[in-house]
């Protein structure tokens, strides 16, 4: 690549770069994780358009620190190959002076990007940057730079994060609270909290070309898959069932792949590119939980806004999605994991476990009018309770709210609306 033409490219950057900090954005929890005097890369990754690049945008803007810019999604760089980040880096010390901080943005679009950053992590720089697609998250990754970064994850909007950036209060004490605050809801649950969908008026049109792309740009080219309208039929097909336990037996037949193998390999593609999140079945044996997936769409926008959709209409399996999501925000950061259980007599939806110990046992159902429903529900609280011995029971629903005592355990009740947005301490595990 020509020197000229690339300080060209990176001084429009840089006035891209500061239109950015210029700018007012929705704050994300996750920013707390950002270690930007750390020693290690400080790796922002997950979903396409989930919002990484503003999550660090607003902590070096709350830094005050001096930070140098390089976008790599910039279609001006698509040609840039790893051998011109030498180059680049010295076009940026032209342009920005000293510096101590770099900002790579989609780093994964340039081959062979590694020894680059781990030389610069050598040198003494303190690097943040992000990455959408499974090139940051597979054994090429964990063999160029174990133990010099720290992966930070990040999810599309929660829905506390949706009420800041509609400008709603998340407040809901007073009955026009709680009234406001039920309707942002359940616009959330129709529309999901990919933060651009926000205004946009063609919601399945921007849904379809992120799916496509995420498809065919970081999975289809990355892993050289041959039979690309197989692969994409089950991808939409285990979208449209969620959330759904993987059976790679009955996907291969049903797809026509070679093997259960070949279903396998797929489906764990779709986890790494965040299409979907795994959770695995609670048990003390590494088999059981391992041949025992259950998959969910990353944001329940997956599930009716792609063409020819039908996982919509079901409400309890909305719900169900935006729950996992949210404990995924809130204990995966703690190196928590998140199970479901399964047994003979019964079932519950998630277990929120430290190692071998379960510290919160959730339940959820959109509707628990009926009492056969409620029943069942409650069931899987005991179960939960008898196997795994937690005594911190929670059932969220749409609306419901009280405090029930069974078999002499205390069993929470919470409108889904509420328990998004207020984190008591008694959830901070």
């Amino acid at each position: 690549m020509e020197r000229q033409n690339l300080e060209t490219i990176l001084r429009d950057q840089k006035q891209e770069f500061e239109t950015l900090l210029s700018g007012v954005w929705c704050h994300r929890k996750e920013e707390k994780l950002v270690s930007l005097d750390s020693r290690l890369a400080q790796v922002v990754i997950g979903v396409r358009r989930s919002g990484k690049s503003i999550l660090c945008i607003n902590v070096i803007k709350s830094s005050g620190i001096k930070f140098a810019y390089l976008n790599f999604e910039d279609e001006n760089l698509i040609y840039f190959k790893a051998e011109d980040l030498n180059m680049a880096l010295e076009c940026l010390y032209q342009i920005y002076g000293d510096f101590n901080h770099l900002f790579l943005d989609e780093i994964q679009n340039v081959n062979g990007w590694q020894r680059f950053v781990n030389r610069l992590l050598r040198s003494g720089m303190h690097i943040i940057m992000t990455g959408s697609n499974a090139k940051l998250l597979s054994s090429e990754l964990a063999t160029h730079m174990t133990g010099r970064y720290v992966p930070i994850e990040l999810y599309p909007f929660s829905f506390s994060e949706y009420c800041e950036a509609r400008g709603m209060s998340t407040s809901h004490g007073t009955t026009k609270e709680k009234g406001l605050l039920r309707g942002l809801f359940d616009e959330y649950m129709k529309d999901g909290g990919f933060p651009e969908l926000i205004g946009e008026s063609r919601k399945e049109a921007y849904i379809d070309e992120l799916v496509n792309g995420i498809l065919r740009n970081d999975i289809e080219k990355r892993y050289g898959i041959k039979y690309t309208a197989s692969f994409e039929q089950m991808a939409q097909h285990l979208m449209n069932i969620a959330p759904v336990k993987i059976n790679s037996l009955e996907l291969s037949k049903e797809f026509g792949f070679k093997s259960s193998h070949t279903a396998d390999n797929y489906v764990e593609y779709l986890e790494r590119a965040y299409l979907l999140c795994m959770v695995s079945r609670h048990s003390y044996k590494s088999q059981i939980r391992v041949h025992n997936i259950k998959a969910y769409p990353v944001d329940i926008s997956l599930m009716n806004k792609r063409k020819d959709a039908f996982a919509g209409g079901n409400l309890g399996w909305r719900l169900e999605t935006v729950v996992l999501i949210e404990l995924l925000r809130r204990y995966g950061s703690q190196g928590m994991d998140i199970a479901y259980l399964q047994e003979r007599n019964g079932e519950c939806d998630f277990l929120v476990c430290r190692g071998r110990n379960t510290e919160l046992a959730v339940q959820v159902s959109y509707d628990i009018s009926k009492e056969s429903t409620f029943k069942r529900e409650i069931k899987g609280l005991l179960l939960a309770a008898e196997k795994t011995g937690c005594r911190n029971l929670l059932l969220i629903t749409d609306h419901e709210e009280r405090t029930i005592q069974e078999n002499g355990l205390t069993i929470n009740i919470v409108p889904a609306y509420s328990w998004l947005v207020d984190e008591p301490e008694s959830q901070q595990l």
